[in-house]
């Protein structure tokens, strides 16, 4: 369902509206004298669209780590993502602290399945180290034609020595939204970025499940490593779980910056309860969503304290096939919060926890009435524990998910007449 915003989009300055100092005439001779410099001085020529790119990426760069200068091809692969087809690795980076970090490696990736996780840092591209004064350029190298080989050197968040990994770019096609159903009754939502459709394949999915399983008691919405994607996306999808009130706003020093983004009526879960999933790798979009969601108390919050990008970016023309991907706002959620570097804390945290397979039973569980000689054989097969172990070995955050999900229906439901049978 489509959710309203108060204004259009944020258009491109017009010329000489900036707002602040002018340069001075002694800053353009600077310049000016610099760019004759390099291009009678340099040991090798150098065109002047390459000179003025090279100053605009400068330029740029200095602002903040999502504003970036953007060519004709840069332009097309930004399009690509966001259609969730392109040629690459299936990891969204970032600049912090002039370090080239991993904000999350996407679902179905050659990035995910080699083991790459959020947070970890790439020292190294094919052996030859990023460059902390040419990041921009390390990340180009990222991207190639698909079948060939790159190796990553990686320094993962523990802190650890510095693993080689190699991978090999493909296409990658990313399905942004993936559903299934955990337990009669109770369903988990994949959101593994925010595409174009992904409001609406979300809201098909749903309709597809709740049509073939009936009404849900329940939801887990999973957006763990989801590093965000379009805003008006994310709009769209916290729409589908509420029927009023403000989603997202953003401010910024144009007026055209300042939106409101409301939601309206339809709760595709009909009011049933939610946990929302989240950790380091949770950013930018998702975190709109997550946002939304906790402060109108609709879900639970569940995971690691997310990434903290709450900035919004717009691609700006600049009428020769190029353009500037700038920031231009900070987005709040409904409660007025920025979350730019905080990030958002889970209402329930988690540390980073697994659950080891060993197959040793513990103290508690080793005697049931399938273990007495000569027991009555049951109707039903006694899987349920079974299932919640295998759950909690492969994911532990989404069986603890389903754990307070369940808590958060029963105390919904109405509560049931008691049994006249005596139980001993």
């Amino acid at each position: 369902m489509p959710a309203r915003a108060a204004t259009a989009g944020v258009p491109a300055p017009a010329p000489g509206s900036s707002v602040g100092d002018e340069p001075t005439l002694k800053e353009i001779q600077a310049f000016t004298q610099a760019f004759e410099m390099v291009k009678q001085a340099y040991v090798e020529p150098v065109s002047n669209r390459a000179l003025m790119q090279s100053a605009i990426r400068g330029m740029i760069a200095g602002l903040d780590p999502h504003s970036e200068f953007l060519d004709r091809s840069e332009l097309q692969d930004l399009s690509d993502d966001t259609s969730g087809t392109y040629s690459g690795l299936g990891i969204e980076v970032a600049q912090a602290n002039h370090k080239l970090l991993i904000v999350a490696p996407l679902d179905g990736g050659p990035a995910k399945r080699a083991g790459i996780v959020a947070g970890d840092r790439i020292l190294a591209i094919d052996g030859s180290p990023v460059q902390p004064d040419a990041i921009d350029a390390s990340v180009k190298k990222l991207r190639g034609p698909i079948g060939t080989k790159i190796t990553l050197t990686i320094l993962h968040p523990d802190g650890g020595k510095p693993v080689q990994i190699a991978l090999v770019r493909q296409r990658i096609t990313v399905a942004s939204v993936t559903t299934r159903m955990l337990e009669p009754g109770y369903a988990y939502l994949r959101i593994s970025e925010f595409q174009d459709d992904t409001a609406d394949e979300l809201t098909r999915a749903l309709e597809r499940m709740q049509k073939q399983h009936g009404p849900l008691r329940g939801a887990v919405l999973d957006l763990r490593s989801n590093p965000g994607g379009l805003l008006t996306s994310a709009v769209g999808v916290a729409d589908d779980f509420l029927d009023s009130g403000l989603i997202v706003s953003t401010r910024g020093r144009l007026p055209q910056s300042d939106l409101k983004f409301y939601a309206t009526p339809g709760d595709l879960l009909h009011g049933a309860p939610m946990v929302v999933l989240v950790d380091n790798g949770t950013a930018s979009a998702a975190e709109i969503v997550t946002g939304a969601l906790k402060d109108h108390h609709r879900a639970l919050i569940l995971g690691r304290r997310t990434f903290g990008k709450g900035s919004v970016q717009t691609v700006l023309p600049m009428g020769n096939g190029d353009a500037i991907k700038l920031t231009t706002a900070r987005y709040y959620t409904p409660d007025g919060t920025s979350i730019q570097v905080a990030g958002i804390t889970p209402d329930i945290v988690l540390g980073d926890v697994t659950v080891a397979a060993d197959g040793n039973p513990s103290p508690v569980d080793d005697e049931h009435e399938s273990d007495l000689p000569n027991h009555l054989a049951g109707t039903h097969a006694a899987t349920g524990d079974a299932d919640a172990g295998e759950l909690a070995v492969k994911d532990y955050p989404l069986s603890e998910a389903l754990h307070v999900l369940k808590g958060l229906a029963l105390a919904r439901s109405p509560a049931s007449p008691a049994s006249a049978a005596s139980a001993h």
